[in-house]
C-alpha cells in the first residue's frame, strides 16, 4: 500500500515536471520568436503594438485589423482636418494689431486739454504771491508785450523705422517725449506742437550759457534710424520749415545747431550724413569754406574756440567728437583734432568772434 502511494507521488511530480517543461520549451520554439519579431516590426511601423496584440499570429506582409481601424481613424481625422482648414479659411480672418497705432482722437483731446489749460495760465492777472512785497493796490497791466519767441532751432534723427513710429511715440504720455515738427523721408511734414509752447525734446545739455535749451528753441525731427543718408525730399522740406522759422522769429543764423552739439556726451544725431554745408548755403548754420592755405597759429586754443562757438567743454574730448561729426562729416572717437580739423576749427572760430 505504501510502495502504490509512492508510486503515485513520483508519477505525479514526473508529470508536473514534464508540463512546465514543456511549457518552458513552447516559449523558446523558432515561430513565438518570428511572431513577437513581426509584432514589434509591425509596431514600429505604426501598426499595433506588442502590447495591444492578440494572441494570434500576426502574418508578415499584412495589418491586423486594429492596425486597419487605426488607419481608417487616422485617414477620417486628417480629411477631418482639411475639412477645418478650409472653413477656416473661409472665415473672416482677425485684423492684425499695429504696433504703431495712433490714437488720433485721444491726442487731440489731451491736446486740447493741455493749450486751454495753459490759456488759462496767460490771462491770469500776474500773481501777488511773492513773500514779504509789499504791492501796490490794484492791478494796472501793460499795453505794451507780445509772445516769447523760440531763440534756437535743434535738428534730430528719430532713431526709428518710420514717421508714423514716430508719431505713435509722441502721442504716448509715458515716453515723455515730443517735438514741434516730424519730417518724413518721403518730405512730409506733421507739425505736432504750436511754435510758442515747450516741446520737450533737447533735454539735458548746454550750449554756450543756455542749459534748458527746451525753454527757447524749437525741436525738429527727422525720419531716419540714426544710419543712412537722409533724402533730398525730407532736407528739402527741413529747409522751407527753417525758412519760415527764421523769418517769423528772427533767429540768428548761428542758432542753428544739432541735438548732438547741444548734449554731446549723450546724442550723436543728427548723423554724419546730414548736409551741414547744404543748409548753411542757405543761412542756417555757419560753415568753414575753403581750408586751403590755411595757417594756424601756434598759439591757437582749441578748447576756448570749441567754447566760443558753443560747445560745452567740461567734456573736452566729447565736444571735439561732436564738433568733427557736425563739420567734417566724420565719426570718429579720436580725442585729438588732426591738422585738418584744426583748419576748420580755426576759420569756424574766426567767423563767431
Amino acid at each position: 500500500m505504501m510502495m502504490t502511494r509512492k508510486y503515485s507521488i513520483f508519477t505525479l511530480a514526473t508529470s508536473l515536471a514534464f508540463l512546465c517543461f514543456s511549457g518552458c520549451s513552447r516559449g523558446t520554439v523558432p515561430g513565438r520568436i518570428d511572431r513577437l519579431k513581426a509584432e514589434r516590426d509591425l509596431a514600429m511601423r505604426g501598426g499595433a503594438s506588442p502590447e495591444g496584440s492578440s494572441s494570434k499570429p500576426v502574418e508578415l506582409g499584412k495589418k491586423s485589423k486594429k492596425s486597419k481601424s487605426k488607419s481608417k481613424h487616422a485617414k477620417n481625422g486628417k480629411d477631418g482636418a482639411n475639412s477645418d482648414n478650409k472653413r477656416i479659411a473661409n472665415l473672416p480672418q482677425p485684423v492684425k494689431v499695429d504696433p504703431y497705432y495712433v490714437d488720433t482722437a485721444f491726442a487731440n483731446q489731451t491736446y486740447d486739454k493741455l493749450t486751454r489749460d495753459y490759456a488759462d495760465t496767460i490771462l491770469a492777472k500776474p500773481a501777488e504771491n511773492i513773500k514779504d512785497v509789499n504791492y501796490s493796490d490794484g492791478f494796472i497791466g501793460t499795453t505794451n508785450f507780445n509772445l516769447r519767441k523760440p531763440q534756437y532751432v535743434i535738428i534730430h534723427h528719430t532713431s526709428q523705422n518710420s514717421l508714423q513710429q514716430t508719431v505713435h511715440t509722441f502721442t504716448l504720455e509715458r515716453t515723455q517725449v515730443s517735438a514741434h515738427y516730424v519730417i518724413s523721408r518721403d518730405g512730409k511734414v506733421q507739425h505736432m506742437l504750436n511754435d510758442y509752447l515747450r516741446a520737450w525734446q533737447a533735454g539735458k545739455g548746454k550750449w554756450n550759457n543756455i542749459e534748458d535749451m527746451n525753454s527757447c528753441s524749437i525741436g525738429i525731427e527727422l525720419d531716419n534710424n540714426g544710419f543712412e543718408p537722409f533724402t533730398d525730399k525730407q532736407i528739402d522740406a527741413l529747409i522751407k520749415v527753417l525758412q519760415s522759422l527764421k523769418e517769423r522769429f528772427d533767429i540768428p543764423q548761428s542758432n542753428f545747431i544739432g541735438h548732438g552739439d547741444y548734449a554731446p556726451v549723450r546724442k550723436n544725431d543728427p548723423n554724419v550724413h546730414f548736409p551741414w554745408a547744404k543748409l548753411a548755403a542757405r543761412g542756417f548754420g555757419y560753415w568753414y569754406g575753403d581750408t586751403t592755405g590755411v595757417q594756424v597759429p601756434k598759439e591757437f586754443n582749441e578748447y576756448l574756440a570749441l567754447r566760443i562757438i558753443g560747445y560745452d567743454v567740461s567734456n573736452v574730448s566729447k565736444a571735439i567728437i561732436a564738433f568733427r561729426r557736425h563739420f567734417c562729416g566724420i565719426e570718429s572717437t579720436a580725442k585729438v583734432l588732426s591738422p585738418e580739423e584744426r583748419k576748420v576749427l580755426y576759420k569756424l572760430y574766426t567767423k563767431y568772434l
